[in-house]
């Protein structure tokens, strides 16, 4: 191969190299600070936390079968409490909201009022969507 064929060549190679070179640099540090959007942290679902509080109790703490089932039920008994506790808190919470709604409508015009039933109509049907995604999210 003549001279010039021979360093046409090589110059070739080199900027072949060079450009591979600077692509795979910069893909690397494309993807070390790309930024990962992370939601929230899942909650995991009751059953499961009691599942691993029981076994820890077993392992750790060296319960016995009969200890386990007492607390398995002390577990029970306190999610009853906590669902009792809920339905009061939302009762509640609707009875405030209620409130709100009635004295909010005593202030605004009768033509206003459907206008503000419709938007609170929107309100509560996107909190719907939004309970139900995040149901979904904890399957």
């Amino acid at each position: 191969m003549p001279k010039s064929r021979w360093s046409a060549f090589v110059s070739l190679l080199l900027v072949f190299l060079s450009g591979a070179l600077v692509s795979a640099v910069g893909y690397r540090l494309y993807e070390a600070n790309r930024a990962v959007a992370v939601g929230p942290p899942s909650r995991p679902k009751p059953d499961e936390v009691i599942r691993q509080r029981l076994k820890e109790m077993r392992e750790r703490v060296k319960a016995d079968d009969q200890q386990l089932e007492q607390i398995k039920q002390v577990y029970a008994e306190t999610g009853q409490e906590f669902d009792r506790m809920r339905q009061k808190m939302s009762a509640e919470g609707r009875a405030i909201d209620d409130r709100q709604v009635a004295k909010i409508k005593s202030i605004l015009r009768p033509d206003q009022i459907p206008v503000y039933d419709t938007i609170r109509a929107e309100h509560e049907a996107e909190r719907k969507r939004r309970q139900q995604q995040n149901k979904n999210d904890h399957k």
